[in-house]
Parts: structure tokens; C-alpha cells; sequence
């Protein structure tokens, strides 16, 4: 809602709005779902920074180069893609930020350019997934490493152990998806994401919704969660 000082949210409305989630939490198909649904820019910060770089931009360069020595890319490079992004002609009628901002400093600088431009946030959504349910999803997933599809031990496993399903190549776990791998990942985002939960809570702006079942009931929980809630 442009302009708007509320904290309130329909489903039928234009909305500003920031996704959170942990790794594994479905943060990414829920948000593309939802911003389908409210007919909302999906702006994902790992898809800017794959487009700029794809382009050559200024910008692109600067993140490749970060990206390149295996290095976080800095604030202000991530803010000003997000600032371009935001000022399109697009993102003019409601957005969805999936990836950003990560730490209060990020949130701070968002809170700044919508400022500047006479926009507020109107909620930001928080799924809430424990760390055991992540490491679940994670630890038991099995890439092939012929095409690329993913199958899961419990959930979705293949036919016969350790082949694919699509082109019988082998299927293996990725370094990051171990158990070990997970928990790092968890540890590093609850230490960055707890003073961004605390952040928006302050501001009566954050929607916590529990994301463990089906897809659909997940986007439902996070509808009824917008709808109207102060």
C-alpha cells in the first residue's frame, strides 16, 4: 500500500512486503506463491545478483568480484540493487523482498529509501521452521549429478537407492546439504536473524506463521496472517 502508515494488510490489496525464513523453510516457493497470488514483484536478492552480473553491470561487477573470492557482498552494493529494482516502473503498485534485508543495518537502509519515495512496509512475514524439521529437510536431500534433480531420503526417494529417477545418473549429497553443513547455516542465520525479528516486532510489523505442512497450507496461514491483522 503506497504511502500507508497501517499495519494492516488485505489479500486483495496492493502491500510492501519482506519475507524471512530460515534454509529449508520453503521461504522462496512460498513467496513466489504469494506474490502470484497478490499479483506483487517477487524481488529476490539471489536473482538480482545472478541478472546483474548476467548483464555486466556496474553493480554486477562489483557483486561477481565478492562472489568470485567466496566473500558476502557488501551492504551498499546489495542496497543499491535493491533501490534500482524498487524504483522500476513494476515494483510501483506492491513488492515482495525475498532475501533482503538480512540484518538491521539492511533494514535500516530499506526503511530509508522507502522513505525518500513515500512508501512503508506493510508487514513482514517470519516462517518458523525448528531447527530439527530443517535439518530433516536438508540432510535428507540426494542430487543427481547427472541433471540436477533433487530427491529426498524420506519424502521423495528414488526408485532404486542411489539412482536417478530421470536420467540414472548418481545421486549424491551436496557438502552443503550435511547435517553438519545445515546446522552451521542455522547458526549463522538465527544469530543475524534475531535482532531483525526484534526489529520489525517493535514496529508492529511482524507476521510469524508456522511452515510445516503442505505448500497450500502454509500459503493459507500466511494469508490468514496478512488479512487485516493489526
Amino acid at each position: 500500500m503506497k504511502g500507508s502508515s497501517s499495519s494492516q494488510v488485505t489479500t486483495t490489496d496492493a502491500a510492501n512486503l519482506v519475507f524471512l525464513g530460515p534454509p529449508g523453510s520453503g521461504k522462496g516457493t512460498q513467496a513466489a506463491i504469494l506474490a502470484r497470488n497478490l499479483k506483487l514483484v517477487h524481488v529476490s536478492t539471489g536473482d538480482l545478483l545472478r541478472e546483474e552480473v548476467q548483464a555486466g553491470s556496474d553493480l554486477g561487477k562489483q557483486a561477481e568480484h565478492y562472489m568470485t573470492e567466496g566473500v558476502l557482498v557488501p551492504d551498499d552494493v546489495i542496497i543499491k540493487m535493491v533501490r534500482e529494482r524498487l524504483a522500476k516502473p513494476d515494483a510501483q503498485t506492491g513488492f515482495l523482498l525475498d532475501g533482503f534485508p538480512r540484518t538491521v543495518a539492511q533494514a535500516d537502509a530499506l526503511t530509508g529509501m522507502l522513505s525518500e519515495i513515500g512508501r512503508d512496509l506493510d508487514a513482514v512475514v517470519s516462517l518458523v521452521v525448528d531447527d530439527a524439521e530443517v535439518v530433516r529437510r536438508i540432510a535428507g536431500r540426494l542430487t543427481c549429478r547427472g541433471c540436477g534433480a533433487v530427491f529426498h531420503v524420506e519424502s521423495m526417494p528414488p526408485k532404486q537407492p542411489g539412482i536417478c529417477d530421470k536420467c540414472g545418473g548418481e545421486l549424491y549429497q551436496r557438502s552443503d546439504d550435511t547435517e553438519e553443513a545445515v546446522r552451521s547455516r542455522l547458526a549463522t542465520y538465527n544469530e543475524r536473524t534475531e535482532p531483525l525479528l526484534a526489529y520489525y516486532r517493535e514496529k508492529s510489523l511482524l507476521r510469524s506463521v508456522e511452515a510445516v505442512g503442505s505448500v497450500e497450507s502454509v500459503q493459507q496461514r500466511i494469508l490468514e496472517a496478512l488479512r487485516d491483522t493489526q
